[in-house]
């Protein structure tokens, strides 16, 4: 198939919008005739997931694009990276890793990108509209994009992402087109009167990760959420255990009104059924160590907490009054730790072992003070991926479980 370009696009890729815009063109060029695209469509914007430091080609890359003087062409926000840019002494890396990887987010920024440094810009000032067209990285972010909000991306990975931005333009193939969102698996879930707890979320998308290949889930009989955080756990679980781009939720999500729709008229390719034993199956796998464990630390926030989800987690600590110096870190984009600090909503919350973090993670920079005790978390994404990460024992629960486990020193479950 031959990629159509405008003429917009060929000035760009001959040099005429300057030497940063014709390379970016002429990967996102190689890149569509490699995945079949016919043409490029027009973005409204884009989410970067380049700004975490691996290694000196990423910021090669970047620095490239900032020396022939390139800009992104549409609104364009960018993923955590390697460091906590509010509070500067929270991560400890040798000066070799830590000078790269600070030029790497700030390298970032003198092409224009805004500060955001956030795994969820869904919930910043950046959120796109149904419909439009987008090209976002980080798994979590596509998959709430697409499945939540309606707005179409597919997984753009590094240099991608930032090459898209680059231009304003993304290849019209995959998950940009209408005929390429229709579900192909039906999951029923098979349990009668569900609770729609936060791990109920997790657990089911741990499973349709798992069973889903490349292929779109519909997800039928899913409780209506308590709020769109709990969509966000699913889609985040369902992308760190699979390749889980866009999901539907029989009349939840906006393209899944009815299961008709869901399907755009087809039959499902099949249909897998989830029972309780099976979600239960799949967070027993988050957790490493048995109840009771000591415990050397709580994480939350991954994805990044929204302001929604501190305001259940702060009358939590209050209550509780954990004091057994246990820290809680809780990974938050900046916007929102400036919202609540204006607000006084942290006020006094060091004295019950709160440590918030913003433009990072704790599972993938090194900000605990303790790896060789359990770390207890409420997040699917963060139990599967730390104990590879960053080598900690991990518990997975209930976010007021994990604060009745700070205040007593050891891993709580309800359920117990």
């Amino acid at each position: 198939m031959t990629l159509e370009l405008s003429a917009r696009d060929r000035s760009m890729l001959d040099g005429e919008q300057g030497p940063s815009a014709a390379a970016a063109m002429k990967i996102l060029v190689a890149f569509s005739n490699a995945v079949g695209a016919g043409s490029l469509l027009d973005i409204a914007g884009a989410h970067i997931d380049g700004c975490l430091y691996h290694g000196k080609a990423g910021l090669d890359f970047v620095e490239r694009l900032v020396e022939g003087g390139g800009r992104v062409e549409v609104p364009t926000t960018l993923n955590v990276g390697s460091f906590d840019l509010i509070h500067p002494g929270m991560v400890k890396m040798p000066a070799a890793v830590e000078v790269p990887a600070r030029r790497l987010m700030k390298a970032h920024l003198e092409l224009g990108c805004e500060a955001t440094f956030t795994c969820a810009p869904y919930q910043t000032r950046f959120r796109p509209d149904f419909g439009q067209q987008i090209a976002w990285g980080e798994s979590n972010a596509i998959v709430f994009a697409n499945s939540v909000i309606g707005a179409r991306t597919n997984r753009y990975g590094d240099f991608i992402d930032l090459c898209c931005a680059m231009t304003g333009r993304a290849p019209a193939w995959g998950l940009h087109l209408s005929e390429n969102r229709r579900g192909r698996l039906l999951f029923e879930l098979a349990i009668a009167d569900l609770e729609p707890s936060d791990s109920l979320f997790v657990g089911i998308g741990l499973v349709i990760g798992q069973a889903s290949g490349d292929r779109i889930p519909v997800i039928a009989g899913l409780p209506r959420p308590r709020d769109e955080d709990q969509l966000k756990a699913l889609g985040a679980a369902a992308a760190t255990t699979g390749a889980v781009a866009l999901f539907h939720a029989v009349g939840v999500t906006p393209e899944a009104r009815t299961l008709a729709e869901a399907f755009q008229g087809h039959a499902p390719d099949e249909t897998i059924h989830i029972t309780r034993t099976d979600i239960d199956h799949a967070l027993a796998r988050l957790s490493s160590v048995p109840e009771g464990a000591p415990l050397a630390a709580v994480s939350l926030g991954t994805p990044h907490f929204s302001h929604e989800e501190w305001m259940r987690l702060l009358p939590m600590l209050r209550e509780v009054a954990p004091g057994r110096r246990i820290p809680i870190y809780v990974n938050t984009g900046r916007a929102t730790l400036t919202r609540l600090q204006a607000e006084g909503a942290l006020d006094g919350m060091e004295a019950f072992g709160l440590i918030p973090v913003a433009d990072t993670c704790t599972y993938v920079t090194s900000i605990l003070k303790r790896l060789d005790g359990v770390v207890m978390t409420n997040s699917g994404k963060w139990a599967h991926y730390a104990p590879g990460n960053i080598g900690v024992s991990v518990a997975f629960a209930e976010m007021k479980d994990c604060i009745r486990s700070a205040a007593a020193g050891h891993v709580v479950r309800s359920a117990s």
